[in-house]
């Protein structure tokens, strides 16, 4: 599942990756530089953390690393203030009743009757903002059906009813007939699976709050009538730390170390 790689402004990104000698830190750095768009590798044994500078995508070098036997978690992307993150998530009606919809990683959605057993985490895309007008979005899905997706950021970050709450494509004070939010579209493979690298006119801070939505739904993009089905997938963009800007290893509120907690969020269909 390699992504279409159309993004040529190198940026830097942070790894944490379980290593335990010198033969790990050699076969992780080859593997690297084997990939497409990697000009710099530096692995660091003692605190088990890989920086890459480069134009791949960061799913990209997730899978590479992976390829080699260990796992890998993004530790942070860019600059302070230039990266962000949206967890894309498949939204149906909560059959215990009420009328607000519950994603797949409500606890509500593991309690017995909720109706909520087909209700996944699907995508994720990562963004870094590279310059002050272009910013890089590393969108990967998996387990929708095959086909030609749209990517777009909508007006709000209202998920209440899912994809139905989150408005027209965002204008983004564009002041022509194309909406800012056009994102592009992404190709999903027989085995379902997918993904994109593509770069952007706007700024992190400027859809930070907005929902992102994917969808086969031809509507989806012209603005109206986005319904929620299994194929549909949607998240609000959040801030995600930069190159340096997260040093945790144990999370305050669970205790978990990040790869207790990795383990977790793979359960939930986290890719």
């Amino acid at each position: 599942m390699a992504a279409l790689n159309v993004v040529k402004t190198p940026f830097q990104t942070l790894f944490a990756v379980p290593m335990t000698c010198d033969h790990c830190v050699s076969t992780i750095s080859e593997a690297l530089y084997r990939l497409g768009g990697i000009s710099k590798v530096d692995a660091n044994l003692k605190d088990q953390l890989v920086a890459v500078e480069g134009t791949a995508a960061p799913s990209a070098i997730v899978s590479a690393i992976e390829a080699t036997g260990r796992d890998a978690i993004l530790r942070g992307s860019g600059a302070s203030n230039s990266a962000a993150v949206c967890i894309l998530e498949t939204y149906h009606r909560n059959e215990k009743g009420g009328e607000a919809l519950v994603p797949a990683s409500d606890p509500e959605a593991a309690t017995g009757g909720s109706g909520a057993s087909d209700r996944e985490v699907r995508g994720l895309a990562r963004m870094v903002q590279v310059s002050p007008t272009t910013t890089l979005v590393d969108l990967t899905l998996r387990g929708v059906a095959p086909g030609l997706y749209s990517a777009s950021i909508r007006e709000y970050g209202d998920l209440k009813f899912g994809a139905t709450s989150t408005g027209p494509v965002w204008a983004g004070g564009s002041g022509t007939g194309q909406p800012r939010g056009i994102l592009g579209t992404i190709q999903i493979g027989e085995d379902g699976r997918g993904a994109v690298f593509l770069d952007h006119p706007f700024q992190v801070w400027e859809v930070i709050g907005h929902a992102m939505v994917v969808s086969r739904q031809a509507e989806g993009i012209a603005g109206a009538g986005l319904t929620n089905d299994e194929n549909t997938v949607v998240g609000v963009i959040a801030r995600s730390a930069g190159m340096w800007d997260n040093d945790k290893t144990v999370c305050s509120c669970t205790g978990k170390t990040l790869w207790e907690e990795r383990k977790d969020e793979v359960r939930k269909g986290m890719i």
